[in-house]
């Protein structure tokens, strides 16, 4: 018996008056291979890297996505293969050079017995681009560290300087706001509405970057408050974690962004409580600090709080319009946690910071209690069971949210909410299929509950877009063309 597409998913909030919504799964998908073969990407990168994985390997992508236009999307790999163990004196990362993907989804509606939802993705990947400096970046030697090497990847030239994920790409003279570390761990990736540049989340830093998008050339790099920065670097997130009194803490830094319709202003959430919040005890220890900053100033403007529920951090934010916005928060249960480990939270809240109070100068259990109002806007974890799949077999790290291009459905005008996974590089975990994922959830006007969504307006909604990048299978990593 088939299962049914939809379900009756209950919107409460967490305080103020509930919601009804029928927002539905309407397709899903994954991504394992390209032109360049199985669980390989097209960087042009054929070496291997200091664990034995390839330069290429194609995965960790769910990071982050955002859509470009009709139903081509970017995503973003975080800092590389580092899941299996290699070396704790490095955290097990390696000099993967980070990138992002150019994907088209070939979103069709099904025919006949296709698929028991009302669409079909066909992920297809078109372009891979690296990302580089063009001034030099600090990489770690590796003295003092074992056999590890040094953190400089191969590719680095005069003229191209690639940001890594290895976590000793660092100056220890400097805090780790210092922009020429070449560490970079990505978690989010959000489109500028004139289409050329995308902007980074980072956990390193933790920094917000501005690339080129048909390059992969760093633009801009945006400065935090003092008060997200550790000012004592290791390799090893442990000892800088017990090292610091203030900061992000290590691979809890920077992790969701969102930009708003307009393209005017960034909006950024640490993963967890930075350090000297959670150090509060009590209600400061669940508290995360929302970021607003000018795109064109690069002024930071507000903070906000956020209260974490029943997720134990946030993987993602996603503006609905110029001031309400997605919040993806998670746990980390579910496929590739451990064998039989189940799904429970996967929700996405709704906040709003249009009377939200700014406590950019309170400590954190004062920002605790003047936290933004969140309202449950979807349980994925209910949706993907009511579709037949079991808890067992959602994935672990739901972490990349954006929204796509509007469908029909029996004559309906129906948004999409597209939702990525993060598979840590691994495309099996103890004998079960580990891939990344897309999932597509269906709604209206009506699920929202009073909000209205704006999506960005892009130059491409109009033009097609040209398909530049660094590192497309071509010798010497220059410029590259995906046909």
């Amino acid at each position: 018996m088939k299962l049914p597409i939809a379900v009756l998913a209950v919107l409460t909030t967490v305080a103020g008056a509930s919601l009804n919504a029928q927002i539905s799964l309407i397709a899903r998908g994954t991504l394992t291979s390209s032109r360049a073969g199985d669980y390989a990407d097209l960087s042009g990168l054929h070496n291997t890297l200091e664990n034995g994985a390839k330069a290429n390997l194609l995965g960790g992508f769910g990071s982050g996505i955002t859509h470009l236009s009709g139903d081509t999307f970017l995503a973003v790999p975080d800092r590389g293969p580092n899941a299996v163990s290699f070396d704790s004196a490095v955290d097990d990362t390696v000099s993967y050079i980070d990138r992002f993907h150019t994907i088209k989804m070939n979103l069709k509606p099904s025919r006949g017995s296709e698929s028991d939802l009302p669409y079909t993705i066909e992920p297809e990947l078109e372009a891979t681009t690296l990302l580089w400096s063009a001034t030099p970046l600090v990489y770690g030697s590796g003295l003092g560290l074992g056999s590890v090497g040094s953190g400089k990847p191969a590719q680095d030239n005069f003229f191209q300087h690639y940001f890594t994920g290895r976590s000793d790409n660092f100056d220890p003279e400097r805090n780790s706001g210092d922009p020429n570390d070449a560490r970079l761990d990505p978690e989010s990736i959000r489109i500028s509405n004139d289409g050329l540049s995308i902007f980074v989340s980072d956990e390193y830093g933790p920094y917000i970057y501005q690339f080129s998008r048909l390059t992969g050339q760093r633009i801009r790099s945006y400065s935090l408050p003092a008060k997200y920065y550790v000012t004592k670097l290791s390799p090893m997130g442990d000892t800088e974690i017990a090292d610091n009194t203030i900061g992000r803490v290590a691979n809890k830094g920077m992790e969701g962004l969102a930009i708003t319709p307009d393209g005017r202003t960034l909006v950024g959430i640490v993963q967890n409580s930075l350090i000297q919040d959670a150090n509060d005890g009590d209600a400061g220890a669940n508290m995360l600090r929302i970021i607003t900053l000018d795109v064109l100033t690069g002024r930071v403007e507000h903070e906000y709080a956020y209260n974490l529920g029943p997720g134990s951090g946030v993987s993602d934010l996603l503006a609905l319009n110029d001031h309400e916005f997605l919040v993806d928060e998670r746990d980390g249960k579910g496929l590739a946690d451990s064998v039989g480990s189940k799904a429970k939270v996967k929700q996405i809240f709704k906040i709003d910071l249009s009377k939200a109070t700014d406590v950019s100068k309170m400590d954190g259990n004062t920002a605790a209690t003047n936290a933004v109002t969140k309202t449950l806007f979807l349980d994925i974890v209910s949706v993907l069971k009511a579709n037949g799949m079991d808890a067992t077999e959602i994935p672990a790290k739901i972490e990349g949210l954006s929204f796509g291009p509007d469908v029909t459905i029996k004559g309906v005008k129906t948004h999409t909410f597209w939702v990525a996974n993060d598979n840590d590089f691994l495309s099996d975990f103890e004998g079960t299929p580990n891939p990344n994922q897309f999932f597509v959830f269906g709604f209206t006007d009506k699920d929202l509950g009073g909000s209205k969504l704006v999506t960005q307006q892009s130059p491409f909604d109009f033009f097609p877009q040209p398909q530049y990048g660094f590192g497309h299978e071509g010798p010497g990593h220059g410029f590259g063309f995906p046909w």
